[in-house]
């Protein structure tokens, strides 16, 4: 897409909301995008995404679609392939992408091809996991394809008794080994010229980076840069680089990691990569940039610049 400069200020179309349990987060992100763009001189409309979508796009014609969606439907492929269908340009990561990273098995066999350090992890039946120990504790439990810290379980070592999931958790969920340490996270951006990430935020929290720590007022601290050798600082953006480009993402996108001090560039290991991550001025990816020097609006700018009809 040509800048402002050359042509007429496109129109954008806030895609927000949704079916999926991020819906509240979506929301948000959604709200706090349109703010910003409006605020650099764009036409924004916001949309959130129902079963209507596809006539309510047609009617509001947009040039450019900003998706601030979170969770299934709108960050695993669904909703690009419809975008795609239709020629109209949109943010962030394409199909294929999307569809990969969502999927956080089928990303950490993409992973491990790439040569990234990831943990053990299997694929179970929600009913054999509450019967058993599918896997020697601690080990975390989580549905595959969701984000947000959406339906975590911790199980410690040494727990007698397996968990017992909600009726909500998915049919089948991933098991994967717990990994200690600290919640480290980088963000990508990616253009025509070139990929670059943004720096290393350690995350701050009184216990598990769970979904309140994530959005709850105070639930964490995030300082960037973080305080860590650099060794693993240019190893985070090593990893994140790799991961981004070993999925196909294209925009923004941010991987998060866990770094277990006490055993060096060994200990860290990489949990997985959100190609549509939180997105208000205090999110992580928000903050990166400012780190860099772009205001939360001219960064909101750069993604409807980027976007494109193909990712």
């Amino acid at each position: 897409m040509a800048g402002k400069s050359e042509q007429a200020t496109p129109k954008v179309v806030m895609l927000m909301g949704g079916p999926s349990a991020e819906r509240e987060v979506s929301l948000t992100s959604g709200r706090e995008c349109a703010k910003a763009l409006r605020a650099e001189g764009f036409e924004v409309v916001e949309l959130d995404a129902g079963p209507d979508l596809v006539e309510r796009l047609k009617e509001n014609a947009p040039d450019v679609v900003f998706n601030a969606l979170h969770g299934r439907w709108g960050e695993d492929g669904c909703v690009q392939g419809i975008l795609e269908w239709l020629n109209i340009p949109y943010t962030h990561s394409g199909v294929l992408a999307s569809a990969l990273a969502m999927d956080k098995e089928r990303a950490k066999e993409v992973f491990r091809a790439a040569g990234l350090p990831v943990v053990n992890s299997v694929l179970a039946e929600r009913e054999d996991v509450k019967s058993r120990h599918v896997m020697e504790p601690p080990y975390v439990v989580k549905p595959y394809n969701e984000g947000s810290s959406v339906g975590i379980y911790i199980v410690s070592d040494g727990a007698n008794t397996p968990p017992q999931l909600a009726d909500t958790m998915p049919d089948t969920v991933m098991v994967e080994t717990y990994v200690p340490g600290r919640e480290l996270t980088t963000s990508v951006m990616s253009t025509e010229t070139g990929t670059r990430a943004l720096g290393v935020t350690d995350i701050i929290t009184d216990g598990w980076y769970d979904y309140d720590a994530k959005y709850a007022e105070g639930g964490s601290r995030h300082e960037i840069p973080a305080k860590i050798p650099a060794e693993i600082e240019a190893a985070c953006l090593d990893y994140a680089l790799r991961a981004h480009e070993a999925l196909g993402c294209k925009g923004v996108s941010r991987t998060d990691f866990r770094w277990d001090e006490a055993r060096g560039l060994d200990g860290l290991i990489l949990l997985e990569t959100n190609t549509q991550p939180g997105m208000t001025p205090t999110s992580l990816v928000p903050e990166q940039a400012a780190h860099c020097g772009m205001t939360f609006g001219q960064f909101c700018a750069w993604l409807v610049e980027d976007a494109s009809c193909n990712r």
